[in-house]
């Protein structure tokens, strides 16, 4: 059991953030090879008579719209998993160089940037998504010093994505009652302000653990991790 799952809250976060991201690149792949399907074999005017007869459909308008936004989401989701894992690339030819003290320091002036970048991430998300679910935006360029009154936006859909039947609640919310016709645009956006905030308490955590001297560095040589591997693997065929 690696650091981040000591708690029962860090298994839960792990599972969740595991589980959604096996979950995303199976439906990835599984709208994928359906849309080949539907364009290069229902839409195939030899199949035209079955493909009506049963109902299929021969396009699937929405399914390239539906791949990009699982893709963002894969991307965003990623970024504070892989600060997890320590699988963000680097390069630790200085950092070996140094003694423990100043690699310690080193680390903490990275850790202190990243922070304060994924703030500025987490900001700049919130600003974007605000208006699409009617809240506003911080104020200040850089961090916030208030909040900015603008229109809502929250009536703005999605080009291609229809909106299930189950989710027109949420016209009650964002659409003042009214139905939605596709996907409003506050589902698939409210992932930048959410990755964002998991980045930024992923970084948080590692400054944490550096401050306490449990770790001397914000990136692993996994190629020295993989050596030691290597040797332990050949030091047990051996025995």
């Amino acid at each position: 059991m690696n650091h981040w799952e000591k708690t029962a809250l860090g298994r839960v976060v792990n599972n969740i953030e595991e589980t959604l991201i096996a979950l995303i690149l199976g439906l990835m792949t599984l709208i994928q090879f359906a849309n080949v399907v539907v364009r290069y074999w229902f839409a195939d005017p030899d199949w035209k008579p079955f493909v009506e007869a049963l109902g299929l459909p021969t396009n699937l308008l929405w399914a390239l719209e539906v791949t990009v936004f699982l893709f963002a989401w894969l991307v965003l989701l990623g970024a504070s998993y892989a600060v997890k894992v320590r699988a963000h690339l680097g390069v630790d030819v200085l950092i070996d160089l140094a003694s423990s003290p100043v690699r310690k320091a080193m680390a903490l002036v990275t850790i202190s940037v990243c922070i304060a970048f994924a703030f500025l991430l987490l900001k700049g998300g919130w600003d974007y998504w605000a208006p699409f679910a009617n809240l506003n935006p911080t104020s200040g360029r850089w961090f916030p010093t208030g909040f900015n009154s603008v229109r809502g936006q929250g009536w703005y859909e999605v080009n291609d994505i229809y909106m299930p039947d189950w989710l027109q609640w949420l016209g009650v919310i964002f659409n003042d009652g009214d139905r939605y016709e596709k996907l409003p645009r506050v589902i698939p956006y409210a992932i930048m302000p959410l990755s964002m905030a998991l980045l930024l308490f992923r970084f948080i955590q590692f400054g944490i653990r550096l401050s306490k001297g449990f770790e001397d560095r914000v990136i692993v040589s996994h190629e020295a991790e993989d050596a030691v591997a290597d040797a332990s693997k050949t030091l047990k065929e051996a025995a």
